[in-house]
C-alpha cells in the first residue's frame, strides 16, 4: 500500500484548536438560501431526529440533522469503546481501550450536532458527554477514516499504514485528527475529561480520575469531513399505511437518503443492491411513491455494463485506498463491487412490483423509466439488466443439469445474501437464486414486455427475444427446484435431530414430536460444485412465498420443515432461525452454528419475509382449505416468535442461549464467539412498518392462538429483560 500524502500541519492544528474550543462546536445554520427551519421546544429544528437504542452492552445513539447524521456507540464491559459512523462518505472515527481489569460502564448524557472550520471548508459530526464508572483505562488505538477500515479492525485485522493517526494531549483532552489520503477534509475525534487527565506511561495513553474511584466525566467530539448526503423528510417517506412503531420509523429515517439508503449502521452505512432492492419491496406498501423511486434509481445508477446490480461500494477514503493499490494514484471516483448473484435477478421482479404492478408506480412508470441519471435513461439501464437476465438463463433452459444453474462465480465463496464464507454451508449453487429469483426475474420480463414500457429502448426483435426468455419461467421453476430436493426416512431424521440437539444443548421433545412419523422432505440451501444436495434446512423460502406461486403440496412441504420446532425446524421462542444443519454432516455443525453470522441465528428481516409471503399465500383464491388451514398455523407460530423478540426488532441479527426449557435472546456480538456483531438499525429489519398483523378471526382469534393478555405478554417481556440485561 503506497505511504499517505503528507498531511499538512496548518489543517491538523487549526483542527485541534477548533476542538479543544468547545463552545466553537455548534448547530449548524441552515444556508443563506433556505427558509429558517422550524424549533421545537428543545431548541432544534422540527425535523431533526435523535433516539437510543441500547442493546446488550451498547448504548447506541443516532443523531441526524441539517448536514450531520452520526450514529455514536458506547460500549460498556472489559472491552469499552467509542465508535462513531457516518453516513458522509462511510466513514466513521473510532477509540479502543485494553481490557479491563474491571468491567467499566457507560452513562451516555445530551448529544447534539456539531461544526468546526478548517481552511473553509466545513466538518459535520457530533458532541456528546457521558459519564465513565469503573476507573482508570488505557488506550489501545485510535482509527479514523472508512468504516470498512473500522470493521476490519474491529475483527482484528490491522488498519493501513497511511491511515494512522497520532495522539495529540493538551491538558485535559487528546484528539486524534487527520486530513483524507489524498488531501481532502478527513477526520477527526477527541475526549475531553473534565476530572480526568489522559497521561503518558510506558509508551501508552492512560486516562485516570482524578481521584480514585470517581466517575469520569467526558465529552465526545467526533467529525467528518466527507460530502453530507441529503436526508428524506419524514413527510416523504413513509404513508399512513405504515405501523405506529416509533422506533422503525427512526432507524428508517436514519438510513434513507435522496442519494441511496444505506443498508445499515454503524457497519454499513452505504449502499448495499440486494438490501435496497428487498427492502423496498417489502415496505412498498407503506413507501411514498418518490422514496420507492430514489432507491429505484439508485440501483439502476450503479449497474454494470453489462447489467449486473452492484452489490456494495467503495466510497470515500475506501475508494481512494483501492485506487492507490490498483493505480497508485489516490482517485476519489466510487468502484462497485459486482461480485454478488442474487441481486442480479432481484432487480426485474422488484421493478415489475412497483411499476406494474402498484397502481401508484404504474401511473408514474413511463416517466421514470424516461429520467436519465448520468446520461442514460433509467429505462434502458432496465433493458440492460432484463438482456442480462435473459442471456444468463439460456445455458439452463437448453440443458437442465446443475453446471447450468445460476452458481457463485469463480473463486468467490460467497454470492447471496448469506454472504460469509460458510453462509451456504460450502455450497456453490444456491437454492434461492435457482428456485425463486430467476424464475421470478423471467416472469417479470415478460410482464414488461407485454406492458409496451419497454418500446422506446428496445427494437422489435429484441422484445421478441425477451419473450421467448419469459417463456422460460414455468420449466426453469420445475425443473431447478428438483435438483434440490432433499429426502430422509423418519428414523434417521430422527436420530439426527437427537443428537443435533445434544450438541446445541436444548430439549429435543417438541422438534421429534412436530417431526410426526412421515419421512423428511425439505430443500437443500444449496448444490455443491458436484450437484449434490447441502441438507441444510434453511429460511429462504419466505421467498418463494412472496415471490412465487406453489401449488398447494409444494407450499405446504415446504413451509411445514420451516415452522417446526427448532432443532427440527426452524422455530424457537425468541424468533425464526435462518439455518439449521442437523440434517447436514457433523462438521458442519459448529461452522453454521449460534456464533456464526448465517448460523442458527435470528435474521428480523427474514421473519418479515416469510411474514409477508405467508400474507401473500392467504390471500389466494385456488387452495384448499386444508392448506389454509396450515397457512394460518404456521402464520400464528410465526408471530408468536416475532412478538417475543421485539425487544431488538431493528437489529440486524440476534442469536440466543438455552437454560431451564427455554430461548434467550442474545445480542450477536455481545459474546466473544460470536463471528461479527449486529447493527442496531438495520435497512431491512424496519419492513415490519409494511407488513400488518393478522386480522382478527372468528372466535377472537387473531392469526394467534387464544391466550389470556398476560400470558400472551410474557414471551415479550421476558425476551426484553434477556435483551436489555
Amino acid at each position: 500500500m503506497p505511504e499517505t500524502l503528507p498531511r499538512p500541519p496548518r489543517c491538523a492544528w487549526l483542527l485541534l484548536g477548533a476542538l479543544l474550543a468547545l463552545p466553537a462546536c455548534r448547530h449548524d445554520p441552515p444556508p443563506a438560501s433556505a427558509a429558517a427551519p422550524r424549533e421545537t421546544a428543545a431548541g432544534r429544528p422540527a425535523d431533526a431526529l435523535q433516539f437510543r437504542i441500547a442493546e446488550g452492552q451498547v448504548e447506541n445513539a443516532f443523531h441526524q440533522e441539517g448536514p450531520v447524521a452520526a450514529h455514536l456507540l458506547l460500549t460498556s464491559g472489559p472491552r469499552p469503546r467509542v465508535l462513531v459512523a457516518f453516513p458522509a462518505g462511510n466513514s466513521g472515527v473510532g477509540v479502543w481501550f485494553e481490557e479491563a481489569a474491571v468491567p467499566v460502564r457507560w452513562t451516555l448524557g445530551a448529544v447534539r450536532g456539531a461544526r468546526a472550520e478548517v481552511e473553509g471548508r466545513a466538518w459535520h459530526g457530533i458532541e456528546a458527554s457521558a459519564t465513565l464508572e469503573g476507573g482508570a483505562l488505557t488506550v489501545k488505538d485510535a482509527v479514523l477514516g472508512s468504516v470498512r477500515v473500522l470493521r476490519d479492525y474491529q475483527l482484528g485485522l490491522p488498519y493501513p499504514p497511511g491511515t494512522a493517526a497520532a495522539p495529540e494531549v493538551a491538558g485535559r483532552t487528546v484528539s486524534w485528527r487527520r486530513m483524507r489520503l489524498d488531501g481532502a477534509p478527513g477526520y477527526s475525534v477527541a475526549l475531553a475529561a473534565e476530572n480526568g487527565r489522559f497521561v503518558r506511561a510506558g509508551g501508552r495513553l492512560r486516562l485516570q480520575p482524578d481521584r480514585p474511584g470517581e466517575a469520569l466525566r467526558l465529552r465526545i467530539v467526533a467529525l467528518t469531513g466527507e460530502p453530507p448526503l441529503t436526508p428524506i423528510p419524514a413527510g416523504d417517506l413513509l404513508t399512513g399505511r405504515a405501523a405506529l412503531d416509533e422506533r422503525s420509523r427512526n432507524a428508517l429515517r436514519f438510513l434513507s437518503y435522496r442519494e441511496k439508503f444505506l443498508a445499515g449502521s454503524w457497519r454499513f452505512d452505504t449502499y448495499f443492491g440486494r438490501d435496497t432492492l428487498m427492502s423496498l419491496r417489502l415496505l412498498m406498501p407503506a413507501l411514498q411513491p418518490q422514496a420507492v423511486e430514489a432507491g429505484l434509481a439508485s440501483v439502476l445508477a450503479r449497474l454494470s455494463p453489462r447489467g449486473e446490480v452492484a452489490h456494495e461500494e467503495d466510497i470515500g477514503e475506501f475508494a481512494v485506498l483501492r485506487h492507490l493499490e490498483e493505480s497508485g494514484r489516490p482517485g476519489s471516483a466510487p468502484i462497485y463491487d459486482y461480485k454478488m448473484v442474487d441481486d442480479d435477478y432481484m432487480l426485474a421482479p422488484v421493478a415489475a412490483a412497483w411499476l406494474l404492478e402498484d397502481p401508484r408506480g404504474r401511473a408514474r412508470a413511463a416517466a421514470f423509466l424516461a429520467a436519465r441519471d448520468g446520461g442514460e435513461a433509467r429505462g434502458a439501464a432496465l433493458l440492460r439488466n432484463l438482456r442480462f437476465v435473459a442471456e444468463a438463463s439460456a445455458a439452463f433452459a437448453r440443458a437442465p443439469t446443475h453446471a447450468h444453474l445460476i452458481g457463485l462465480k469463480p473463486g468467490v465463496p460467497v454470492g447471496q445474501w448469506r454472504d460469509s464464507n460458510e453462509g451456504l454451508g460450502r455450497g456453490r449453487y444456491p437454492w434461492d437464486v435457482n428456485a425463486v429469483w430467476v424464475p421470478a426475474a423471467l416472469r417479470a420480463i415478460g410482464a414488461f414486455v407485454d406492458s409496451g414500457l419497454l418500446a422506446p429502448y428496445a427494437d422489435a426483435e429484441e422484445l421478441r427475444r425477451l419473450r421467448e426468455a419469459a417463456a422460460r419461467a414455468d420449466a426453469w421453476e420445475r425443473r431447478a427446484k428438483a435438483l434440490f430436493a432433499v429426502r430422509m426416512d423418519n428414523a434417521e431424521a430422527r436420530r439426527r435431530v437427537r443428537e443435533y440437539a445434544a450438541h446445541a444443548g436444548v430439549d429435543p421433545a417438541a422438534a421429534l414430536a412436530a417431526l410426526g412419523d412421515a419421512d423428511l422432505q425439505f430443500a437443500a440451501i444449496a448444490l455443491d460444485a458436484r450437484g449434490r444436495p447441502v441438507p441444510v434446512l434453511h429460511s429462504d423460502v419466505g421467498f418463494e412465498l412472496l415471490f412465487g406461486r406453489p401449488d398447494a403440496a409444494t407450499l405446504q412441504r415446504d413451509l411445514e420443515a420451516v415452522v417446526r420446532p427448532f432443532p427440527a425446524g426452524l422455530l424457537t421462542d425468541v424468533g425464526l432461525l435462518v439455518a439449521n444443519p442437523a440434517y447436514a454432516a457433523r462438521d458442519a455443525w459448529p461452522r453454521l452454528g449460534r456464533d456464526a453470522y448465517h448460523g442458527t441465528v435470528v435474521w428480523a428481516w427474514q421473519q418479515a419475509l416469510l411474514a409477508a409471503g405467508l400474507q401473500r399465500q392467504l390471500q389466494r383464491d385456488d387452495l384448499p382449505a386444508p392448506t389454509r388451514a396450515r397457512l394460518a398455523g404456521a402464520q400464528a407460530r410465526l408471530w408468536r416468535a416475532i412478538d417475543a423478540a421485539d425487544a431488538v426488532r431493528t437489529s440486524e441479527l440476534w442469536s440466543w442461549s438455552y437454560a431451564d426449557g427455554r430461548y434467550r435472546i442474545e445480542p450477536f456480538g455481545a459474546q466473544g464467539s460470536h463471528e461479527d456483531e449486529s447493527n442496531a438499525a438495520q435497512l431491512w429489519s424496519t419492513v415490519r412498518l409494511a407488513i400488518p398483523r393478522p386480522a382478527p378471526a372468528a372466535g377472537g382469534r387473531n392469526g394467534t392462538e387464544r391466550r389470556p393478555a398476560a400470558e400472551a405478554r410474557a414471551p415479550q417481556r421476558r425476551a426484553t429483560a434477556d435483551a436489555t440485561r
